[in-house]
């Protein structure tokens, strides 16, 4: 199977706009795991899915606070790929 490929972000953002764009993609992701862990009937699966949104949270907050001390401007370059 071809692997497939999407540019999310290529370029360069404000500090402002970054963040904003960050927090909306981890947003998602946290929902994501919330309606999965809301499903569940496994504990192991809402444990892991509880984990992974804690760190989700703390590599946010972690991302937050380098771009308050970034200049005004970052690039970022976010690829998903499929396989």
């Amino acid at each position: 199977m071809n692997k497939q490929q999407l540019s999310l972000a290529n370029g360069t953002f404000s500090a402002k706009d970054a963040m904003q764009l960050i927090h909306d993609w981890v947003d998602v992701k946290i929902k994501y795991h919330e309606s999965k862990i809301a499903a569940s009937l496994d504990a192991e699966d809402v444990k892991m899915r509880e984990h992974r949104i804690q760190k989700l949270q703390s590599d946010r907050a972690n991302l937050r606070e380098w771009l308050k001390a970034a200049n005004d401007k970052v690039t970022l370059h976010v690829q998903l790929e499929m396989e």
